[in-house]
């Protein structure tokens, strides 16, 4: 099997495999270029992802620093992702995130994993297994999601949170392991946080995502309002 092709095997295999580190290293200069672009050049930021990324969907924003074993060559956005500060996706293999899909800072993604045998270990051989997060997910700051794991539709992750296992659709999970804390619900649909009831009138949203349809919103989501209005820490009551 071609080296290249080893990274995607999920089998274990050297790293450090000459042809597999030069590839790396032209992708991390890359990387490089997004890391250091000013705050103001949106554009070339835009363009940069698109070229970095195995696939980047309309209306995407990664805030630098942004960190990446392959440069994010492995890591497939959906359209309108949002991820903050600090996002590190260990993306030796592929990272699948669906669109409208909130990410707090300093995020973890991490497909490669480690023999658990002191001998492979030792000559660093490692695997690496996909992650999968569905569409308009949050995470909270600081979430970890391991290697193999699947995060369904609508959910959210709780701050501090470490995924070890799948999680399901349209539930709230938290906890190092993380485990589902609850399903969202009716109340959700009256209370944005704790007894806090949502005011419908001030909130820019059609018809039917109001009345709780899964089907994805007609109306595109400014990527100014994204940038500078999401709430990356999600509390727990």
């Amino acid at each position: 099997m071609p080296m290249k092709n080893a990274i995607h095997s999920q089998q274990v295999y050297d790293p450090t495999d000459e042809s597999i580190m030069a590839e790396q290293e032209l992708c991390m200069e890359r990387l490089y270029d997004y890391n250091h672009t000013r705050p103001s050049e949106h554009a070339k930021r835009a363009q940069l992802l698109k070229e970095m990324l195995a696939a980047c969907g309309a209306g995407c924003w990664i805030e630098p620093p942004f960190h990446a074993n392959w440069g994010g060559k492995h890591v497939h956005l959906s359209d309108y992702v949002y991820a903050n500060f600090g996002l590190t996706c260990v993306d030796d293999t592929h990272i699948y995130i669906g669109e409208h899909t909130m990410i707090g800072p300093n995020c973890v993604l991490a497909t490669a994993n480690h023999p658990i045998l002191p001998e492979l270990r030792e000559k660093a051989y490692q695997y690496n297994l996909p992650i999968r997060n569905g569409r308009n997910c949050w995470l909270g700051a600081g979430v970890i999601v391991v290697p193999s794991v699947t995060i369904g539709d609508n959910t959210v992750i709780g701050a501090g949170s470490v995924v070890t296992k799948d999680i399901p659709a349209n539930v709230v999970a938290v906890g190092n392991p993380c485990r589902v804390l609850r399903s969202i619900g009716e109340r959700d649909k009256e209370h944005f946080y704790r007894d806090r009831k949502i005011n419908w009138g001030t909130c820019d949203f059609n018809e039917r995502f109001i009345l709780g349809c899964n089907k994805p919103q007609t109306k595109k989501v400014s990527m100014t309002f994204m940038r500078y209005k999401v709430i990356d820490i999600f509390f727990m009551s």
